[in-house]
């Protein structure tokens, strides 16, 4: 009878509260909660400032190709937002050249770098054929562009080899061909050469024979001269010592004549730094004075003479 009562009891209770439940809803407290999932939403300005600020920029705007063996660089101008392309040539030209090129086809570019891909800047002298092993990266002023090279096959040893001999032979045939005819042509050359040199100095030559007929003369007449002096001088002396003085007095004379006689003659070295040995000295310093100092000066070039002569000796 206890338990029959109990439950009754029970029975009524849940009914009371499902009855509770029912009228009053905010009552049921649920012990499980959905996640709820917050999405932050930025402002237009802040968008449009994340977009502007973004550099990467995809690589179908610079392009390389090789064309006739020649590589072509393909690259979007950013101020016009047209492609112009650019031939290089792989062993003259520099990166230097292609950045100066890239600024002179567009002036709304300010600044301009070539950087590997690992960021380091790659220098203005170095050439296009190494530029072009790798890929790299072209830097126009806040854009930068991410360019693929293509791979070339590169010729294996033997194949290198065996073009170098195919070089070295045929620059041998084009010389065995054509040497004969660079002979003639350089023979010509100078034997023309040589004609107009020959017909320039054929004046000066006549002056330059006049020139050494009247040194000669003259050197005679100064040879004879100084033996006329001398002659004259002996007599004199002969006369004092015999028939005016006596040798005593006139001893200390003949003494101081020889030594004032070599005194000239070393200042003469002292002047020229040339030492008198024979008549044939005299002959040509008579020649070098006539010919460089003398009336023909106005004629004759010294430089511009001796220059031809040489160069005729030469040919």
């Amino acid at each position: 009878m206890a338990a029959t009562a109990g439950r009754s009891r029970l029975l009524v209770l849940s009914r009371s509260v499902a009855g509770l439940t029912a009228g009053f809803p905010g009552l049921v407290v649920s012990r499980q909660r959905p996640h709820r999932t917050v999405h932050q939403r930025l402002p237009a300005w802040l968008s449009q400032q994340v977009a502007f600020c973004s550099t990467a920029s995809p690589s179908d705007d610079v392009t390389v190709v090789y064309q006739n063996g020649f590589p072509v660089i393909t690259v979007n101008l950013p101020s016009r937002q047209e492609k112009c392309r650019f031939t290089l040539k792989p062993i003259s030209d520099s990166v230097g050249v292609f950045l100066n090129q890239l600024q002179n086809e567009d002036r709304g570019i300010d600044r301009v770098a070539i950087y590997s891909t690992d960021g380091s800047r790659v220098a203005s002298s170095t050439g296009i054929d190494v530029l072009l092993l790798d890929d790299f990266k072209l830097s126009i002023n806040d854009k930068i562009y991410d360019v693929r090279t293509p791979k070339r096959e590169l010729l294996s040893h033997e194949h290198a080899t065996t073009m170098d001999d195919v070089k070295h032979l045929v620059q041998q045939l084009h010389t065995s061909m054509h040497i004969k005819d660079f002979q003639v042509n350089r023979e010509k050359e100078l034997c023309s050469r040589l004609e107009q040199l020959q017909g320039q100095l054929e004046p000066h030559e006549k002056a330059r024979l006049q020139t050494a007929q009247k040194a000669a003369k003259m050197t005679r007449i100064v040879q004879w001269g100084g033996l006329a002096y001398m002659s004259v001088q002996f007599g004199i002396l002969a006369r004092l010592t015999w028939w005016e003085y006596s040798w005593d007095i006139m001893e200390p004379v003949t003494y101081f004549i020889t030594y004032s006689g070599i005194i000239g003659m070393y200042c003469y070295f002292l002047l020229t730094g040339k030492v008198r040995k024979s008549s044939s000295f005299i002959l040509e310093r008579l020649i070098s004075i006539v010919f460089y100092v003398g009336k023909p000066a106005h004629i004759l070039q010294k430089h511009y003479f001796t220059g031809g002569k040489r160069e005729c000796v030469i040919f």
